[in-house]
């Protein structure tokens, strides 16, 4: 495994917002973690939610990944830390995906430090549901964004979150999975992402995924979303932020 990104390629995620790099996982690794998932785990595990990194090793080891936090660290400029953790495992034939959106409509940060990496965990493809960008979304203001309409292709959700400022002021918001508004499929890159290879975007870069129309093939991947040191994030269940061990 090469170490850090060049300047070409940090340029070029300053320029479309995101950079697909090869090679961040072992085998080894991804077999550990995939066989992880399936033994049962600890209600006090569990009941982490989004936070699964700060109490389960295997989810601490991704998150934490050296070749993973070297990159964020150098596209950062800065001391990431980590703010949530998802294992994304989209059956074949109709698991739904994450509607096209922008992470901080979900994740309002301050100062807006927001990116994330998501890493296949499985060979991942536009036919299996895998990840498709919208290159330079970053560039322009926070798209408007509606809850999905298309249940077959993406899940739809209404929560209450508990939110508090870095004034010390305290409110419940009401907030749905988002769509982004008007986007048309040319605007889109649907990537191809090999199994242990990854995608690094900014919390501005308009992403997601359809729906798994493979008939055998999983796909499966885990997004880790990160802030620069000194960064205040909004949402109470994420605003723990975890230094990368």
């Amino acid at each position: 495994m090469s170490n850090g990104l060049t300047s070409q390629q940090i340029a070029k995620y300053r320029d479309e917002g995101y950079i697909q790099v090869s090679d961040l996982l072992t085998p080894e690794e991804i077999e550990n973690f995939l066989y992880h998932e399936t033994r049962p785990k600890p209600a006090e595990v569990q009941e982490l939610g989004l936070r699964k990194h700060t109490g389960d090793t295997q989810w601490s080891h991704l998150a934490s990944h050296p070749r993973i936090t070297g990159i964020v660290s150098q596209l950062l400029e800065g001391t990431p830390f980590i703010v949530q953790t998802m294992y994304l495992a989209k059956k074949p034939e109709g698991g739904t995906g994450i509607a096209l959106h922008q992470d901080a409509h979900y994740i309002r940060n301050e100062p807006n430090s927001l990116m994330a990496c998501w890493a296949a965990l499985s060979d991942t493809d536009k036919d299996n549901g895998g990840l498709c960008v919208a290159s330079g979304s970053h560039l322009e203001p926070l798209r408007k964004t509606e809850q999905p309409k298309d249940g077959g292709e993406h899940a739809s959700w209404v929560t209450d979150y508990p939110m508090k400022g870095p004034d010390g002021k305290e409110w419940v918001e009401t907030m749905h999975s988002h769509e982004i508004r008007d986007l048309t499929e040319d605007e889109l890159t649907f990537l191809t992402v090999p199994k242990g290879s990854g995608v690094f975007f900014t919390g501005r870069t308009i992403h997601g995924s359809y729906a798994n129309h493979s008939s055998t093939r999983p796909r499966l991947a885990f997004a880790t979303h990160y802030v620069k040191q000194g960064t205040w994030v909004y949402r109470c269940d994420i605003q723990d932020l975890a230094p990368v061990s």
